[in-house]
């Protein structure tokens, strides 16, 4: 039975970027938290202090993500034989759950607000909410890239980008009170954003509960899988087939592999390499095979391929 590490290397020159980008995230947000409760304690805005604790909630879960991210580079010991990889799947599961309690806590006080709507300083709302623009939208571009490499960043990138979304709905919603003094405007504009966060927190919540049971993970078929290694000349049957992901960054495949009882053992190995190789590209990067010749039966039934 055979490893292949070969596309370890392609992720650490990204590490380097993405470990920056979530200290940087940490601590730019830890101090819009700061500003926010000040500001708000002063001015009594009910939905300053509540975008604070929405914002806590999600310096945490950046904190949880980086964690995560680090763990990805601990090595396998006895105990954990895949290391910790798959602490970065619990954590994009936990931050989905996370967001959609704070959806909720956004949903809560947005209707309590719209049916008593307090008098507030518009000009001051939205100059505070638009610091949190700056800050949530600069943290965001740097999760932009690797995104969709990773369940984990592309987790800490909605955080980051529903909480822009909120601060520039507290930034319209503080210029209409200014002038208008509709203060219901600012639940309204709350209200909206929680369905739009929801919406993008829906798909996250889905694939990481999907990784986490270990499904077969997204863009990834057994159809195509078997079809690629039937293309390998020599290889007969690939069957006993189970694909899952070890982490958000890398997935791995068991399955038993059929070729001629005629093929030398030579033969064999170059059948095996040829097909580990064709299945790497297919994002696959930890693969074991079991070599069966076509004249053999196959012990194990009880499989899905």
């Amino acid at each position: 039975m055979e490893h292949i590490h070969s596309h370890h290397h392609d992720h650490f020159p990204t590490l380097i970027n993405v470990n920056t980008a979530f200290i940087i995230g940490i601590l730019l947000n830890f101090l819009f938290v700061v500003i926010e409760v000040i500001v708000g304690l002063l001015i009594h805005s009910l939905s300053l202090l509540s975008d604070a604790g929405h914002n806590l909630a999600d310096v945490g879960a950046l904190a949880l993500s980086l964690l995560a991210y680090r763990l990805l580079k601990v090595k396998p010991n006895e105990h954990y034989t895949y290391g910790y990889r798959k602490t970065s799947i619990l954590v994009a599961l936990f931050n989905a759950f996370v967001l959609l309690v704070s959806i909720g806590a956004i949903l809560f006080q947005a209707l309590h607000r719209l049916f008593h709507p307090e008098p507030l300083p518009g000009t001051t709302i939205a100059i505070v909410a638009g610091i949190g623009i700056i800050i949530n939208s600069v943290t965001a571009i740097l999760f932009l890239k690797d995104k969709d490499k990773d369940l984990n960043i592309k987790s800490a990138y909605l955080h980051l980008l529903s909480d822009a979304l909120v601060s520039l709905a507290l930034v319209v919603g503080g210029i209409v009170i200014y002038y208008t003094d509709l203060f219901w405007i600012d639940s309204a504009l709350s209200i909206i954003i929680a369905i739009v966060i929801f919406l993008s927190t829906w798909s996250l919540l889905k694939n990481s509960l999907r990784l986490s049971l270990d499904a077969v993970p997204e863009n990834i078929t057994m159809k195509d899988i078997k079809a690629t290694a039937l293309k390998v000349n020599g290889v007969i049957d690939l069957h006993h087939i189970h694909i899952w992901a070890i982490s958000t960054m890398e997935n791995a495949l068991t399955g038993h592999l059929v070729i001629s009882r005629n093929a030398s053992t030579e033969e064999a190995i170059k059948i095996k390499h040829e097909l580990k190789h064709a299945l790497q590209h297919k994002n696959i990067h930890h693969i074991t095979l079991e070599t069966e010749r076509d004249n053999e039966a196959c012990e194990e039934k009880h499989s899905a391929v």
